[in-house]
């Protein structure tokens, strides 16, 4: 009932019949996610999650306010303010080890261009830096090193303190997307279609302070890059708004290697109508992918593609996963996939061994003679059909959380208390295991029964 309530209006009237979009029935067999809490007090877009330990996590969005929540309980713990715009990152600060408070804190950036660090446990504002000249779009840790860095149309590096240390000179108007941290305290910037290599020099006896040059570009993309990320300890990975994706070897910065087949223009719809739907090139972008020790999970337009790094091809897909863009993608256990999309849906999908089937006959007599034969549906889509087998697994739907009314912007994964999704619908959802949660529910009432002597009474 609750899919008929809530989701009835994602699919477009009239093409509902036409969508390739995979679907899952009413009785979600292996989705555990069977309960929902809505927590509310945003009253904007929230973007960002963050964990902050076992059981808290932080939100913030384009209302510029943080809040502290119980993943437990769904509990507003702390609600932060200090910025007057939207918060454009978000990292956690991790205490030193010497020091004698260890009080979870966090930097947000924001689009006033200011930084913040906050005490999570406190809810103080702790320090404050407004010496910026544009708006900082991206925060990294370098905790071997202590120092943090802010990323907008120049590159910034600063002290625990958040003492300016060195920067760099203006490198671009559309600003640093991102920033990873690789061996050699180098860092990798992604500006534009370029990656920048930078290292990071530490003060010596000779020196009087910190200087950041810049090492290498590295041109191989064709467009915007959107997402950066450390896959392993020798290699990172990029994703460019055309549907490139690059591997790069750590140290010395060359490519490993590259994919760019995400996107199929042969038809893969029969009729000129249906062609339409089809995803078109700009569909392609790449915004998100997660990883394991063998595959990189990539966010392709709607779809989503599963590319392992020891083959280096694409060994599952699934090319409209969604309705919309795919925003931000997860590894769960087991195998198990979780993705989110503009459509305001979340689906947990499983990677699969692919059976290998014996080859099929061909058919022959009257169906053959009238065109029915499946000779001549290979033929009409044979990029398809060699996709299709070049493929070893399979991303099989096994869940479809219903609960957002607008676009879901990412998640977190607790293990033991659920998912958190947040959405531009002002909401974070908290999405609980029902059997784990009626199990508790059973226990503390045992517990209250044995506190109160009515266990034994009526036993």
């Amino acid at each position: 009932m609750l899919r008929w309530l809530i989701g009835g209006g994602r699919e477009p009237q009239g093409l509902a019949e036409k969508s390739p979009l995979q679907t899952i029935g009413e009785e979600q067999t292996q989705n555990p996610y069977t309960e929902l809490l809505v927590l509310k007090a945003h009253h904007d877009i929230v973007r960002f999650l963050v964990q902050l330990d076992d059981y808290r996590f932080a939100s913030a969005g384009d209302d510029g306010i943080v809040v502290v929540w119980n993943a437990q309980t769904g509990e507003k713990l702390l609600e932060l303010n200090g910025h007057t715009q939207k918060i454009t990152a978000i990292i956690t600060f991790p205490s030193l080890e010497a020091c004698e408070e260890k009080n979870q804190l966090i930097l947000t950036a924001s689009a006033d261009r200011t930084v913040i660090v906050w005490d999570c446990d406190t809810g103080r504002q702790v320090q404050k830096v407004s010496c910026f000249q544009s708006t900082v779009k991206c925060l990294a840790l370098l905790q071997r090193l202590d120092v943090w860095l802010s990323g907008g149309n120049d590159l910034c590096v600063w002290n625990r303190k958040l003492d300016l240390l060195c920067k760099t000179s203006h490198l671009s108007d559309t600003g640093i997307s991102a920033l990873i941290e690789i061996p050699k305290n180098c860092v990798v910037a992604a500006v534009g279609k370029e990656l920048i290599i930078f290292r990071l020099v530490a003060p010596t006896e000779g020196s009087l302070g910190w200087d950041i040059l810049q090492v290498k570009r590295l041109l191989d993309h064709q467009d915007n890059i959107l997402s950066l990320v450390n896959v392993n300890d020798l290699s990172f990975v990029t994703g460019s708004h055309v549907g490139e994706l690059i591997i790069w070897d750590i140290l010395d910065w060359t490519v490993q290697a590259c994919e760019r087949n995400f996107w199929d223009p042969s038809p893969q719809l029969d009729t000129q109508q249906e062609i339409k739907l089809c995803q078109k090139p700009n569909d392609v972008s790449i915004h998100h992918f997660t990883w394991d020790e063998e595959n990189v999970f990539v966010a392709v337009g709607r779809g989503l593609y599963v590319y392992n790094l020891q083959m280096k091809r694409v060994i599952a897909c699934q090319k409209t996963a969604h309705d919309s863009n795919v925003l931000h993608v997860a590894k769960l256990p087991n195998r198990q996939l979780i993705s989110c999309s503009e459509d305001g849906s979340v689906r947990i999908w499983e990677l699969r061994e692919k059976q290998q089937l014996a080859a099929e006959p061909v058919p022959t007599g009257f169906f053959n003679l009238w065109g029915f034969g499946r000779v001549n549906k290979q033929a009409s889509h044979p990029a398809k059909k060699q996709q299709e087998n070049s493929t070893s697994c399979s991303l099989e739907l096994i869940g479809d959380l219903i609960g957002h009314s607008s676009s879901v912007e990412m998640f977190l994964y607790f293990e033991d208390h659920g998912l958190v999704t947040c959405s531009a619908d002002h909401l974070i959802i908290l999405w609980k295991n029902g059997e784990r949660e009626s199990g508790l529910r059973s226990l503390k009432l045992f517990q209250k029964l044995e506190e109160n002597g009515d266990l034994y009474l009526a036993v």
